[in-house]
């Protein structure tokens, strides 16, 4: 036997490899793109980043790192370059596929994160071997952005496993709807109409919102939102928003939603804000041929008839309202039980008109009082004059009785005198009487004086007060009415004549 050189020996220690089979290597050098693996061969086995992974750009460095030791399936013993083309992903996907069939016969729910959101549903990666999970098969409900999906880990069933056309597609949307059957199930245990909840806005609509309850979705109508007008549900909500609602009602698996809550309810206390009579303001919400809705407050509108717009003739209401308007009107009915107002914007006005005139009904009937006040003022005038005249009467009359008793003492002083002179001594005693007498007379004159001083200084200052407190009534009776001004003027000239004559008669008396 010759002698075998040095490389045929070493060939010969070498194991060999073929086309298909599995080695296991040591990794001995990684760049981003290239794994290189010591397999025992006489040459190293390379792994490229296409047959490592269905990742594109992927970065080879943080998957392994060297002295790392992994099996991968031989595709080419040599590349051309002296260097067995491994593949890792192929074996993967091999070893994967068996599980996932697997998984396929057992009904398993298998989790992955999202690799590719695609035209046509969502692709995930278990073990290298793709699935494909159709858009309609996603989520319970059409799915309008898959895109949201992307980099999340789902969970999913196989519905069906062929290998050989690469064809292995799952299914999310019966986990869904069986997930969200059992939540059902719990959510009208827990629920009776009455209740308030929490839910999520999951759809808006120009007829109302779709509440996630967590289980069950339900209908908030537009009538339903609030206590007043909803012009626009897309104004008051917004897809994701949490809002307590209160569970209406609940038929089959249908949920009507409200958010008029009993303790808001503007009918609470309409009876005593707009009771019959009573003058309110409003808006116009809207308006027919018959007559116009007013809002007085958000959920309470009244009727505004089209005969009772206006005292003149309104053909439509449309041809002196208009929408926004704001009004103000009389309650003319009132009727809870059936939430029904009606206001009359005539009726006000006739009640304005009634108002005035009965202001000027008072006003009449405050003048005839003033005219009675002066008449009364004038009576009391001229009985103080009269009793002032009968009291400078009474003395004058008492001076007149001082002066005739003075006259007849002086008589008989003559008459003593003429009678004798021999009685000196009696008549120096009658003179000194007669002197006595002068003076009491002289006291008498005083006294006299005195009194007439006394009644004109009364006279004056009664007609002072008087005639102050007449002008005063004078110029109230004026601004109310010119009449009791004339006939104020006519009693005080009949008044000031009155005096004129009996101070003159008095005059002559004396």
């Amino acid at each position: 036997m010759s002698e075998m050189s040095f490389e045929q020996l070493l060939e010969e220690s070498l194991k060999t490899i073929q086309n298909g089979e599995v080695v296991e290597g040591t990794v001995i050098r990684v760049k981003e793109d290239e794994i290189v693996l010591n397999i025992g061969y006489k040459a190293d086995g390379i792994i490229t980043r296409s047959e490592y992974t269905n990742t594109p750009n992927a970065d080879l460095t943080t998957a392994v790192k060297e002295g790392d030791v992994m099996q991968a399936k031989v595709l080419k013993v040599n590349d051309g370059e002296g260097q067995v083309l491994l593949t890792y992903k192929r074996l993967a996907a091999e070893r994967g596929s068996k599980r996932l069939e697997e998984a396929f016969n057992n009904k398993e729910v298998l989790k992955a994160k999202v690799a590719a959101v695609l035209e046509g549903g969502l692709s995930v990666i278990i073990d290298e071997t793709r699935i494909f999970i159709p858009a309609s098969l996603v989520s319970d409900g059409y799915e309008k952005n898959l895109a949201k999906y992307a980099g999340q880990e789902i969970e999913f069933v196989i519905t069906e496993f062929n290998p050989k056309k690469r064809r292995i597609i799952g299914d999310r949307k019966q986990l869904v709807v069986a997930k969200k059957q059992a939540m059902q199930r719990e959510l009208f245990e827990r629920i009776s109409i009455g209740m308030t909840v929490e839910g999520v806005v999951k759809n808006v609509t120009d007829f109302g919102a779709f509440i996630d309850l967590g289980g069950a979705d339900g209908l908030l109508h537009i009538s339903e939102m609030s206590w007043g007008r909803v012009e626009n549900p897309k104004k008051l909500f917004k897809v994701g928003e949490k809002i307590k609602v209160l569970i209406k009602d609940i038929s089959g698996e249908k949920i009507a939603l409200s958010l008029k809550f009993e303790d808001e309810n503007p009918w609470l206390t309409a009876g005593e804000k707009y009771a019959v009579g009573n003058i309110v303001k409003g808006k116009v919400a809207r308006m027919t041929d018959f007559g116009a809705f007013i809002e007085l407050e958000p959920g309470v509108d009244a009727l505004l008839h089209v005969s009772q717009i206006s005292k003149e003739h309104v053909e439509k209401p449309s041809d002196v309202l208009k929408i926004g308007q704001e009004i103000t009107a009389k309650v003319v009915d009132f009727n809870h039980d059936e939430k029904k107002i009606s206001l009359s914007v005539k009726a006000m006005e006739d009640t304005t008109e009634k108002a005035e005139a009965g202001k000027g009904e008072a006003e009449k009937v405050e003048t005839d009082k003033a005219e009675a006040k002066r008449a009364e003022t004038v009576k009391i005038e001229a009985e103080k004059t009269k009793a002032s005249k009968s009291k400078a009467e009474k003395a004058e009359t008492e001076t007149e009785k001082v002066e005739a008793e003075t006259e007849e003492a002086e008589t008989e002083k003559v008459e003593a005198k003429t009678e004798t002179e021999k009685a000196e001594a009696e008549t120096e005693e009658a003179k000194t009487e007669t002197e006595k007498a002068e003076a009491e007379t002289e006291e008498a004159e005083a006294e006299t004086e005195k009194v007439e001083v006394e009644t004109e200084k009364a006279e004056t200052e009664t007609e002072k007060a008087e005639t102050e407190k007449a002008e005063a009534e004078t110029e109230k009776a004026e601004v109310e009415t010119e009449k009791a001004e004339a006939e104020t003027e006519e009693a005080e000239a009949e008044t000031e004549k009155a005096e004129a004559e009996e101070t003159g008669g008095t005059a002559a008396e004396k």
